[in-house]
């Protein structure tokens, strides 16, 4: 990370100096807020995170239990989420205390003993089969505790309002802050009372009994399958070989999906419960842990459980929902929303395809940097309704997926057969589960794919996917995404031509592009984040000598960025070539990337591709004030 270049510092780096509302920021709730957010779950906390970096924008995050959650539910990190903890700048640290999934073994009924399983299959994860981030396991406490301290170390120093519970709101049709919150305080000194926030967007982040999704009138579209599931954290002494493997277990006796957790110690269990009677009217979910306990040790046959200690436990009825719309405007309306949902309060599925955690955090960090643009006046309103657009197909995609594998998970031993089918469809289907399939279709935020030829390995609508360079400055091997932060900031990566001399008239054209969107008193890089890649090695790069607009000067001090320009050639510590590995146009490719990390646009590095950078940028943002 970069540090120093508003003077030196001793302290810890990762805390950002406090600036706007940040600054003296008030305890209490004000009367009017820019962006309220109700609920600090994985997509509120991301989404408060994303906030803290827009320091001119007023955001509260309210929560009615009276602290930090102790013990979440949820506790699969699939590689995208990985990737954007990257982003803020905690996936290190996160991944050093994490369980890392390197494989995933099935097992199924012994041929020669039909009480016993056998090991049918032993496959490697998906993980690093399509990038460089692992699968991890880790409770969602600890996901949130990141966030949270991501969020109150970002310029705006937002910290959640425990303890306050969102009783309903109003939306108004004119000003300035016209969503209407009615709040009710529920723990501390001013337990009971209530009063009226003004907001100018509120965000559900609320689970799935939302309260936000009734007021606005939105319902959870779906059903719930007719079968039940056990699920348990425990410490256990057991003879079963592959305790500390991630399993998907399938016995005559029924199925368990296995997977350790942190520690070393922990894991958690989903333990078939069967088929649900029609008129068992949730009576299912009163099974007590000791028959929960018993189902596992027949499943596990001819091997033993002893359960020592039972962390957590519930049952649950499959479900699969989506709500019938992302926020607050009327289909066809021409009204811009107010009001979002997000996670579980408008998508609800499975927990056994890991998916729910990583998919709502996502859906924070589509919603974030768009609320930030707006209201910072970097963005047209019209900005915010792409949310939906964006966000509803990919929920209804993982509840298509979550059907189909948990279909697969529950199915009997006569209902299989191969041996292998469970392992092939994980495998084969790994890009959806990861969270590499979500491609956002042509908005006013991600442009045509007329020049997709130019960069095949970047797939407009796609989150951009890295590759290791060489930074020219000090000769370190570096991968070229994870230099990007969470900071509202679109990336620019212009892939320089053979001779360089294309890339530098692209530079000096470009240049004024840029400045147009850029605030005057802002720092030439604080709407757009320009780096050079270069083909050649990089002992055969001057930093010094590359254009202007790679060597922006910065912060107070004007200090030149030494690490806006990088190197595709070969070096020392590595022989990977960008340009070779992503099907990069060897005439050179600018490609475009939204802050949330989404490839926007692919254009050619000359005088045209700028005419089009242009028309692009003021599709979906407004010249700076």
């Amino acid at each position: 990370m970069q540090f120093h270049h508003h003077g030196y510092v001793s302290g810890d780096p990762r805390v950002q100096d406090a600036a706007g509302t940040g600054i003296e920021r008030p305890d209490d709730l004000p009367d009017e807020v820019d962006v309220l957010i109700v609920g600090s779950g994985p997509a509120g906390m991301l989404l408060a995170a994303q906030m803290s970096q827009y320091p001119g924008v007023t955001t509260r995050i309210i929560e009615r239990r009276d602290g930090r959650l102790v013990l979440g539910q949820a506790d699969g990190i699939q590689p995208r989420s990985v990737e954007t903890f990257q982003a803020f700048g905690f996936a290190e640290r996160i991944t050093a205390e994490a369980y890392n999934i390197g494989w995933m073994n099935f097992w199924g009924p012994d041929p020669d003993d039909a009480a016993g399983i056998v090991r049918t299959a032993r496959t490697a994860d998906y993980a690093y089969d399509i990038c460089e981030f692992p699968h991890l396991i880790v409770n969602q406490a600890r996901v949130l505790d990141y966030f949270a301290e991501a969020a109150a170390v970002g310029p705006a120093r937002i910290v959640p309002d425990y303890g306050v519970a969102f009783e309903g709101l109003t939306v108004h049709d004119e000003g300035e802050y016209p969503v209407e919150v009615r709040v009710r305080y529920v723990a501390g000194a001013r337990t009971g009372e209530e009063r009226v926030i003004r907001a100018k967007y509120v965000a559900g982040c609320d689970g799935a009994r939302s309260r936000v999704r009734e007021a606005i009138g939105r319902i959870h579209v779906g059903d719930v399958a007719a079968h039940a599931w056990g699920v348990m954290d425990v410490l256990v002494n057991t003879d079963f070989p592959d305790w500390r493997t991630k399993c998907a277990i399938n016995s005559r006796a029924g199925n368990i999906l296995h997977i350790p957790r942190e520690g070393g110690y922990l894991s958690r269990m989903y333990i078939d419960l069967g088929e649900v009677a029609d008129d068992d009217d949730h009576r299912v979910r009163q099974t007590p842990i000791e028959e929960i306990i018993r189902r596992a040790n027949a499943i596990l046959h001819p091997y033993t459980l002893d359960v020592r200690e039972v962390a957590w436990h519930s049952v649950y009825e499959v479900g699969h929902r989506v709500t019938d719309g992302f926020d607050d405007a009327p289909e066809d309306s021409g009204r811009s929303p107010r009001v979002f949902l997000t996670g579980d309060a408008c998508h609800t599925h499975s927990a056994k395809a890991g998916q729910g955690m990583n998919v709502s955090m996502q859906d924070g960090f589509n919603l974030g940097w768009k609320l930030g643009s707006v209201l910072t006046g970097r963005a047209p309103e019209a900005l915010l309704a792409t949310y939906g657009t964006e966000r509803r197909p990919v929920a209804q995609q993982l509840i298509d997926f979550d059907r189909e594998w948990s279909s697969l998970m529950a199915r009997k031993p006569e209902e299989i057969s191969d041996p292998q089918e469970l392992a092939t469809y994980y495998l084969a289907t790994a890009e959806f589960p990861s969270g590499f399939m979500t491609q956002y279709s042509a908005s006013m935020i991600t442009g045509s794919d007329a020049h997709q030829g130019l960069a095949t390995g970047f797939p407009l609508g796609k989150r951009f996917r890295s590759a290791e360079v060489v930074r020219v400055g000090d000769g370190n091997v570096v991968h070229l995404g994870h230099h990007a932060r969470a900071d509202g900031r679109w990336r620019v990566y212009a892939f320089g031509d053979a001779s360089g001399e294309q890339l530098a008239a692209w530079a000096q054209a470009a240049a004024p592009l840029f400045e147009r969107f850029t605030p005057a008193d802002a720092d030439a890089d604080a709407v757009f984040d320009v780096k050079a890649v270069y083909q050649q090695p990089f002992e055969d790069v001057e930093v010094t000598t590359t254009p202007a607009l790679f060597q922006p000067r910065t912060g107070p001090l004007g200090l030149v960025d030494w690490e806006k320009v990088y190197a595709a050639g070969p070096s020392k510590w590595t022989d990977v070539d960008i340009f070779a590995e992503r099907g990069l146009s060897r005439d050179g490719v600018v490609v475009v990337v939204r802050p949330d990390q989404y490839v926007a646009a692919i254009l050619p590095l000359d005088e045209a591709g700028v005419r089009e950078l242009a028309e692009f940028l003021a599709e979906g943002m407004l010249p700076a004030r």
